[in-house]
């Protein structure tokens, strides 16, 4: 399998930033977009259990009407897609055996096999006392599909730009999700940044490795 050297990734993860200005003429591709979405279907999550819906939103009408609830950021408007991570605000055991079935068909296991993960899973997320925190627990999952979803655009020369300025309240309304068993909880723009975005040509601010990595 083919490798990016370090200095590549290195590379790339300076170029990205949170890109305010999208140039709206600039349209992710059909072959690239497929890419990414298949990033976000590979995003690691616990127990595997992917607590979540990815909600593009291509409809410019639907767009104006998030565009108030999103802070009035420009963004939702001018980017090639906008993506909606929301989350199931519970875990049933009916999610859990969705997931066993699933394991089961793609390494042709049986379910009874699996009986143990199962049971393992329900006591954790469905009966456990993570039960009570289904959605901070979902959320926290989707933050690590927000995260391969940008460093997979941001290989791919895509601009993102995550926003959590928005009210998830007005979103969940709007899409209709509370009826759907989900929550919106963060939200990323992805396209092209336009030429005068400012903000591309600032360095970028991080502190020193000493100040953030500690070796015990």
């Amino acid at each position: 399998m083919d490798t990016i050297e370090g200095n590549q990734l290195l590379a790339r993860l300076n170029w990205r930033y949170a890109t305010k200005q999208f140039d709206p003429s600039r349209k992710i591709s059909p072959e690239d977009w497929a890419t990414l979405e298949n990033a976000l279907i590979l995003s690691p999550s616990s127990y595997g259990l992917q607590p979540w819906r990815f909600i593009v939103i291509s409809n410019q009408k639907m767009r104006e009407k998030l565009f108030p609830s999103t802070w009035r950021q420009r963004q939702v408007l001018d980017c090639s897609h906008f993506v909606i991570f929301a989350v199931r605000t519970a875990m049933t055991e009916a999610d859990i055996d969705r997931h066993i079935a699933r394991t089961a068909e793609v390494r042709g296991e049986t379910e009874e096999a699996l009986k143990r993960f199962r049971d393992v899973m329900v006591g954790d997320v469905v009966s456990g006392p993570r039960a009570a925190q289904a959605l901070d627990w979902g959320a926290r999952q989707a933050y690590l599909a927000l995260g391969t979803f940008m460093t997979s655009a941001a290989l791919m020369g895509i601009d993102t730009c995550p926003m959590e300025g928005f009210n998830p309240d007005d979103y969940d309304k709007i899409l209709d999700l509370t009826a759907k068993g989900l929550a919106s909880v963060v939200c990323c723009a992805a396209g092209y940044r336009a030429a005068g975005d400012k903000y591309a040509t600032q360095k970028k601010v991080r502190f020193n490795r000493e100040d953030v990595i500690r070796i015990v």
